[in-house]
C-alpha cells in the first residue's frame, strides 16, 4: 500500500502539496488556480499539437504566473 497521493496536473503546477504547510488563504488561492489550470490542460490535450494547443500552453503558463503573484499579494506584509 502506498501513501503517495495522486495530484492533478494543476495541483502540481501550482505546488499544492498536503505535506507542505501553508496558510489557509494561500491554499485556497492555489486550489482555485489549480482548477483553472486543470481545465486548460484538458482543453490543450484535446487540441493536440496545434496552434490552439500552443495558445492553451501559454494560458497555463500565464495562470501559473498569476497564481504566484496572487500568493505574493495576499502574503505581503
Amino acid at each position: 500500500e502506498s501513501n503517495m497521493e495522486e495530484f492533478t496536473y494543476g495541483e502540481i503546477a501550482v505546488g499544492l502539496d498536503s505535506q507542505n504547510p501553508m496558510r489557509d488563504d494561500v491554499r485556497e488561492m492555489k486550489i482555485k488556480f489549480s482548477k483553472i489550470i486543470d481545465d486548460l490542460n484538458e482543453a490543450r490535450n484535446e487540441a493536440g499539437h496545434s496552434e490552439k494547443g500552443r495558445i492553451l500552453s501559454v494560458a497555463i503558463t500565464e495562470a501559473q504566473t498569476a497564481q504566484m503573484w496572487a500568493v505574493k499579494g495576499i502574503t505581503q506584509e
